[in-house]
């Protein structure tokens, strides 16, 4: 079965190539949201391709380094509430990856086609001396700490939840519990709920790396979990999704990821934290692990992430946690510091 929606990129599916490489992405099992960004990555380009007189499967690195142009002038859309002119700040580095990874693949796809020979986009070169790669891309790629809310802030979060309906709060309990994605979180299923043992059973198909782990909620969430199955049974007792839509247009659906991003949303806006995303808690859970003096390799292996490379750009410490680690510290080098200064001179 298809599952890509061309209809929100009619530019690949007008492409013979574009669409035979997005296809086979689809055909081996690449995530569906993951599909849909390559693919308006993809249309994006060809687009631009097309107003400017390219031929896509024959441009030049030179042509390439135009759409990244493009991409880096292009402004943002308004914020929801406000004037037409007061606008978003440029596209985010990481929106910008993500066009450039797509157009990277399909471009690897034509070398392999016997299309054109080399890459445009390319992925770095070897220098000798350095490690491969290490020559700077079209575009430098920056690495931002993610917001990690404080004691005050997260108890404002939750005060705000409390609004919320029960479905909801349980969400963002296993959220934080078990450091979930936005996709585990709203794809989790009866099945892979353990309540004898309060374990929740993340299946590969709904991770990012095809990856299952199991990982524990605590009894808060338990007993939360407990109530909302009540009410689930209200609305069906068929097993499968275990998260279900609550509105009269869909009711006892699924619920999408949108649907809890929109619910993030509006406990961001009720709290008065902008920073605050699908992704905080999880963000939030594995420092906390961090705080509690947990290797990093056993964080890595609680968050799914098969690299720990990616659980260090997670996990940190505050400003505020370094200065008092310093003050510490430094108080402990003074003391010993004066105590040899005494010592030497007597």
């Amino acid at each position: 079965m298809d599952v890509l929606e061309w209809a929100r990129f009619p530019a690949v599916e007008g492409c013979r190539t574009g669409r035979a490489w997005l296809r086979i992405q689809g055909n081996l099992g690449l995530a569906k949201n993951t599909l849909q960004a390559y693919g308006r990555s993809l249309h994006e380009y060809l687009l631009f391709c097309a107003q400017h007189g390219v031929d896509a499967e024959s441009a030049t690195r030179e042509q390439v380094s135009g759409f990244v142009r493009s991409l880096l002038e292009k402004e943002g859309r308004p914020h929801k509430g406000n004037s037409e002119t007061d606008v978003q700040p440029r596209l985010a580095n990481a929106t910008v990856q993500l066009r450039l990874t797509a157009i990277r693949l399909f471009y690897d796809y034509l070398i392999e086609e016997g299309i054109r020979p080399t890459n445009p986009v390319g992925r770095g070169r070897y220098t000798p001396g350095k490690s491969f790669g290490a020559e700077r891309g079209l575009v430098p790629r920056y690495r931002k700490l993610p917001w990690i809310p404080n004691d005050d802030e997260w108890t404002a979060v939750l005060k705000a939840a409390r609004e919320e309906p029960l479905r909801n709060r349980v969400m963002l309990a296993f959220s934080y519990d078990a450091a979930l994605r936005r996709e585990e979180l709203c794809m989790l299923e009866t099945g892979d709920i353990d309540p004898a043992h309060r374990l929740l059973h993340i299946r590969a198909e709904t991770t990012k790396n095809r990856q299952d782990r199991v990982v524990p909620y605590s009894p808060a969430s338990g007993t939360l979990y407990a109530a909302y199955l009540v009410r689930r049974n209200e609305l069906s007792r068929d097993r499968g999704p275990l998260f279900l839509s609550e509105s009269r247009r869909n009711l006892a659906r699924p619920l999408s990821i949108w649907t809890w991003s929109k619910v993030v949303t509006r406990m961001a806006e009720r709290s008065g934290l902008p920073g605050l995303t699908t992704h905080t808690a999880r963000h939030l859970r594995l420092t906390d692990l961090a705080r509690a003096g947990w290797d990093v390799h056993e964080i890595a292996a609680f968050a799914g992430h098969r690299c720990i490379q990616t659980t260090l750009c997670y996990i940190h410490s505050s400003g505020r946690e370094l200065a008092k680690k310093l003050e510490h510290g430094m108080a402990e080098i003074h003391a010993w510091r004066a105590r040899m200064f005494v010592e030497m001179l007597q």
